[in-house]
């Protein structure tokens, strides 16, 4: 029923109903929790599913939406607005009296591991907060960014058109970020399908701000194709009791027809030496490492 009358509700009647229930949310932030835990991304590489398992975890106390874009989008909002998203303090009171272990709070927003100024305001707001990384092959993930920005209507160029143009569509745009810390730019989180593939330069930034213990760097392909062994990982590392749902849906899963292979030569290529330098970082090969 919901997913048949969602579609008819005009945008300005959603944002109405997001703002009443969302207020008494922002009347109890003194009295609610921060992040024990942040997804960081990367986008495309399962960071939905991850977050949705571990949110079933009797120990976990969900957001109240998974992907808030505080340390990017609504940073001028204040900490306050970010409290607003997370459990209370009486709730998780009384489920840790109830499980007999600390409860945990967390969020998931992909696109912080690309952000150039999400690792600063983290590390000033969250200096202890557990940081979990998904990391896909970078060919796969920008051609399922592609996709996605497709479907959303964001993109009208054809990938390898869209590749071409990256270079132009991005040109200035971190700079102007970091000089402004207002700035929002849409081609940067939008158009980024090669850049957000170089996951070498993002770690290498985070890392020189938060000791590496406080990371979990997993590759999406065992999230995928071995989900309860991959979220075994995450709970050991946010020290959480095991457990597993009952099953393990993908979430947000695009299909698309094959990338065309010379242009999938010419990515694999691309990101090459890039990988081989994230091989070399964090001293832990991927699949897409070995070439």
């Amino acid at each position: 029923m919901e997913a048949t009358i969602k579609p008819l509700i005009p945008d300005w009647a959603k944002q109405v109903l997001r703002h009443t229930r969302f207020a008494p949310r922002r009347a109890t932030s003194s009295f609610r929790l921060l992040p024990d835990f942040i997804i960081l991304g990367a986008q495309r590489s399962g960071t939905t599913s991850l977050y949705q398992y571990l949110s079933q975890h009797p120990c976990v106390g969900r957001a109240y939406q998974k992907e808030i874009h505080f340390f990017n989008q609504h940073y001028g909002r204040g900490v306050g607005w970010y409290r607003a998203h997370f459990p209370t303090v009486a709730y998780k009171t009384v489920v840790e009296a109830r499980q007999r272990h600390r409860m945990l709070t967390g969020e998931a927003t992909p696109y912080y591991l690309f952000d150039p100024r999400a690792p600063r305001r983290i590390r000033t707001l969250l200096p202890a907060a557990k940081l979990i990384v998904l990391l896909r092959d970078p060919v796969e993930r920008a051609y399922s960014h592609y996709q996605h920005s497709c479907l959303l209507g964001q993109e009208s160029l054809s990938f390898e058109e869209a590749i071409a143009r990256e270079p132009e569509r991005l040109r200035g745009e971190r700079e102007r970020m970091l000089a402004d810390e207002s700035y929002y730019s849409l081609n940067h989180q939008r158009y980024s399908y090669r850049a957000r593939g170089i996951y070498v330069d993002q770690l290498q930034e985070w890392m020189s701000l938060f000791p590496r213990q406080q990371f979990l760097v997993l590759d999406s392909t065992e999230l995928f194709e071995q989900p309860a062994a991959a979220l075994q990982k995450t709970l050991a590392f946010l020290g959480l009791p095991p457990w597993q749902p009952n099953a393990f849906p993908v979430f947000n899963r695009t299909d698309a027809a094959a990338m065309n292979g010379a242009t999938r030569e010419r990515l694999e290529e691309f990101f090459a030496p890039h990988n081989r330098r994230l091989r070399d970082f964090l001293g832990a090969e991927f699949p897409w490492t070995r070439s």
